[in-house]
């Protein structure tokens, strides 16, 4: 290669680079600033200015604010996949390795806030651009097919029941989490209590893992209310 074309090389290969980290800074910032302020209150100008950026960069590499929130879904989807990936799965202990599903799920909602008021922002719009999405299938896909590993390994075992389908335990599992973060200032003023104190999340933690249990096990046993089973215990 001659000089000339290796610095073109070089160039092109810097200007792709640059566009790249320009690109991830923007969905960087248009998470935070949807996440704040939601779908229609997230203005072009707030995430350019988060990002460091100008609007014009925002079109050119997304289209429209409407593109680009679906790519904040999509986003914030593969970043739990991408940290789900990384779990060590006990699949020996498949009760054990539920719950670290469980655990792992529960955990990301509290470590990641921006994650539920996204989604909840996306249910306010009725998930028209989650609908727009050629990917999110292919997303949730990975992550029901985790699920499905432990179970088929419990099943293997002949401690999980046959008959229970993981798309089920996921949205179970999804629910419990969700819609206690999603509703925590709202169910505290309700209840009296604050539902965001660590002995409180640690608890609820615990009823999650006990209620996903109790659905799938192939033989639960009897015992007094308010107590958890050996099998089911962390």
């Amino acid at each position: 290669m001659s000089p000339t074309a290796a610095r073109k090389t070089g160039a092109t290969g810097i200007r792709a680079k640059q566009a790249q980290d320009t690109r991830a800074k923007i969905l960087k910032a248009a998470i935070k600033v949807f996440a704040k302020q939601g779908y229609a209150s997230g203005r072009v100008e707030s995430i350019s200015k988060a990002a460091r950026s100008h609007d014009r960069m925002i079109y050119y590499y997304f289209g429209s604010k409407e593109q680009l929130f679906v790519e904040v879904l999509e986003t914030i989807y593969s970043q739990f996949n991408e940290a789900e990936s990384r779990l060590d799965l006990d699949f020996d202990d498949p009760v054990r390795g539920l719950q670290q599903v469980v655990e792992f799920v529960w955990q990301y909602y509290l470590d990641h806030p921006e994650f539920v008021t996204l989604l909840s922002s996306e249910n306010l719009h009725q998930g028209k651009h989650a609908k727009k999405s050629s990917k999110l299938r292919d997303i949730s896909g990975y992550a029901i097919s985790v699920v499905q590993k432990v179970l088929d390994a419990g099943k293997a075992k002949g401690v999980f029941r046959d008959n229970i389908a993981a798309r089920d335990v996921y949205i179970m599992i999804a629910s419990l989490g969700y819609f206690y973060n999603a509703n925590q200032y709202t169910l505290s003023a309700f209840l009296g209590e604050s539902l965001m104190d660590k002995a409180a999340l640690a608890h609820w933690r615990e009823v999650i893992k006990e209620t996903v249990l109790r659905s799938v096990l192939a033989r639960v046993p009897v015992e007094e209310p308010g107590t958890v089973s050996e099998s089911t215990s962390a």
